[in-house]
């Protein structure tokens, strides 16, 4: 199935999820906590879920499915083409009633992202990408922006990333830190050049990033893990070790300064 193909269903089904998550409003929608401290769960979530699990695999029977929230099954590491799926990303941001979550929706071909899309449909942002087509948002192509040094770089962290024991030398480099809850949405705001890099030493689950591994390759940038080494998708477990992503020179920049041995952080 070409990539065009792919991206085109997805678009739907992310604007659809999007009728749907908004028909709850953030605060008032139930909430759950997960098991082993993986994060809240909303009646949203769920139901987008739902509406994603009964609408895509029906459409490409042949795919294999992974989404945070359906229960995992070997059987996807079979297929070559899956579905990489975050009903909401940014769940907490979604129940305090913040506009800051997406849907970010992917399609892996062989471990590669060929097609995706990461919807914000409060913010009316809709960021897409199929593999050797570019970039886009709203339709308009996007693409990174470097700045001169890694002083004026604005990269999107976590606090926890600047502690000393990631950093050679004993000290993360300056830089002007801002920070969104969206894994997704970082990603799409490093292609559209808004911020110079988004940077997370924590393992993090394939589907807060495959959509926006493709849109950020697509508009120019770079993206690895800590380590510097390709991501690739539909692993036995879904974790990625940590993300760096980013303009050429920046991720260059900022993977000189990393500690390749350096622990990484624990946890999800």
């Amino acid at each position: 199935m070409p990539a065009a193909e792919d991206l085109t269903l997805l678009i739907s089904a992310a604007r659809a999820a999007g009728d749907i998550a908004l028909k709850y409003s953030g605060p008032s929608a139930q909430r759950w906590d997960k098991p082993d401290g993986q994060g809240p769960v909303t009646e949203a979530d769920l139901a987008v879920n739902a509406m994603l699990e009964a609408m895509l695999p029906q459409a490409r029977p042949d795919y294999g499915w992974l989404s945070e929230e359906s229960e995992d099954s070997a059987a996807r590491l079979s297929k070559d083409r899956v579905f990489i799926i975050d009903p909401i990303d940014g769940t907490r941001s979604f129940a305090e009633g913040s506009a800051t979550w997406a849907h970010s929706l992917a399609v892996a071909d062989r471990g590669e992202v060929t097609a995706a899309v990461i919807y914000l449909p409060q913010r009316d942002l809709l960021y897409t990408a199929a593999k050797g087509d570019g970039a886009f948002c709203n339709g308009a192509a996007i693409s990174v922006a470097a700045p001169a040094a890694l002083s004026a770089a604005k990269i999107l962290t976590a606090k926890p990333n600047l502690d000393a024991q990631h950093w050679l030398g004993g000290a993360a480099p300056a830089f002007h830190r801002s920070y969104r809850p969206s894994l997704a949405y970082r990603l799409a705001r490093v292609a559209d050049g808004g911020y110079s890099a988004m940077l997370t030493l924590r393992r993090s689950w394939e589907w807060d990033i495959a959509a926006g591994d493709l849109i950020l390759r697509e508009a120019g940038g770079l993206i690895s893990d800590r380590l510097n080494r390709p991501l690739l998708f539909n692993n036995p477990t879904p974790l990625l070790d940590g993300v760096v992503a980013a303009a050429p020179a920046t991720h260059l920049e900022l993977l000189q300064a990393l500690d390749p041995k350096g622990p990484g952080i624990a946890g999800q």
